[in-house]
């Protein structure tokens, strides 16, 4: 019988995880609310995470437990008036976590065969109505009003599914060992080891949000030739962010990307995407995407082109861009050359884009404009944002500045400054 998946870490290593994202990851503060949202198989890794909560000073830890299971049976065989219906008690769980100062951590793992059974229609249609009911919600995520950092554990399907060749037993320990590498929270003080990631960051935003390139052009030979034109006053973020009341936080880890919203009118030319893009537990691959004036206007999969179209269609911001990031191919997690088949991972080892919403953050002073404000720099609005690497070890980034002055930002993938 295979171990548990928790028996691949030592506790120790676990603890040393758990406190990133305590510490690092959501910054708690004292007497701080914090959200857990978890599935029921990693129940062990988030009662870890509430203890360690509890010893930082959360004055409550709420479990919010999913089911995959429970939803795929919800997929297959709920009437279709509640797949379209998001109930209003749901959407009243955020407001009042968000009144009163909730920070959200979120782990996730990869199960790609948990839905292959169920429509794409009715995870479209479901999501669609949850992401309609939670607007308010992602828009404090994106404009980083509240807190919140996500994660990975490993999944013995998609342990297997990234190391085909080993046993479950060594391929669940070999992906442990990149999430940690790749999470840099291997080390003595992980702490320690983020902040000095962070710096790095700080660096180059410095450099880039000096130079307010007038777009950025993306090339290499997998066919992606991309112009991308971005905003005045643009904002470059990344790495570690600050919320509304001063503190900071690391929304991701892993975290690679320094990114920010292009102008959503001035995006054009063809994109090759690189890497498996995971939507609602189906698999887009092999794919491509056209842009003329910023719209995508084409777009292809050899597999799960039914999915990418309902990603499209999800409403009229889903035919623009909401976010452009850069990425090193030097980074510990690029490094592994690893398919890891979880967008989150895939898309910090190079560059990509996000399909949808851009936040008010990639625009100075963005957070103090209004929607129409915000629209008028150029600024998308959808109710998704979906990222979809297509970096390679051959990108080539090119800054252009006003005059057609052009600096090379990125070579081989490597960042040039």
């Amino acid at each position: 019988m295979i171990k548990q998946i928790y028996e691949f870490i030592s506790e120790a290593q676990l603890k040393k995880y758990a406190e990133l994202a305590v510490q690092a990851g959501v910054n708690l503060q004292k007497n701080q609310l914090l959200i857990i949202h978890s599935d029921i198989q990693n129940a062990t890794f988030a009662r870890l995470i509430q203890t360690v909560a509890y010893e930082a000073g959360a004055s409550n830890v709420f479990i919010d437990w999913t089911d995959e299971q429970s939803t795929k049976e919800f997929y297959l065989n709920a009437a279709d008036r509640v797949i379209d219906h998001f109930p209003d008690w749901q959407a009243a769980r955020f407001k009042e976590w968000e009144d009163a100062g909730a920070a959200y951590i979120h782990i996730i793992s990869e199960n790609l065969d948990v839905f292959k059974d169920v429509s794409t229609d009715r995870i479209s249609r479901f999501q669609k109505a949850s992401r309609t009911k939670l607007r308010d919600h992602y828009a404090k995520i994106r404009s980083h009003e509240v807190r919140w950092c996500l994660l990975v554990v490993p999944y013995v399907g998609w342990a297997t599914k990234v190391f085909p060749n080993l046993s479950k037993e060594e391929a669940l320990e070999s992906l442990w060992e990149l999430i940690l590498k790749g999470s840099r929270a291997d080390g003595k003080n992980p702490i320690k080891d983020w902040e000095s990631h962070n710096r790095a960051f700080e660096s180059r935003k410095k450099i880039l949000n000096e130079s307010q390139f007038e777009a950025l052009h993306f090339t290499n030979s997998r066919g992606t030739d991309l112009l991308i034109g971005l905003p005045k006053n643009h904002r470059y973020i990344g790495g570690g962010v600050i919320d509304e009341n001063g503190i900071p936080f690391f929304p991701n880890i892993p975290t690679e990307e320094i990114f920010t919203a292009p102008h959503k009118n001035k995006v054009n030319g063809k994109l090759v995407g690189t890497k498996p893009l995971i939507y609602g537990g189906s698999v887009i691959d092999e794919f491509y995407l056209i842009f003329k004036d910023g719209r995508i206007t084409d777009y292809y999969a050899a597999k799960g082109q039914e999915v990418l179209q309902n990603l499209m269609e999800t409403d009229e911001g889903s035919h623009y861009l909401g976010e452009i990031a850069l990425v090193s191919n030097k980074s510990p997690l690029a490094q592994a050359d690893t398919l890891f088949y979880n967008t989150l991972f895939d898309e910090n080892t190079a560059c990509h884009i996000g399909i949808g919403n851009a936040s008010p953050s990639n625009i100075q002073n963005g957070m103090d404009q209004s929607e129409e404000e915000l629209r008028a720099s150029g600024l998308n609005t959808s109710l998704l944002l979906v990222n979809v690497t297509f970096g390679t070890e051959d990108m080539k980034v090119v800054g252009i500045k006003e005059g057609e002055t052009e600096v090379v930002l990125l070579k081989d993938g490597e960042f040039q400054f």
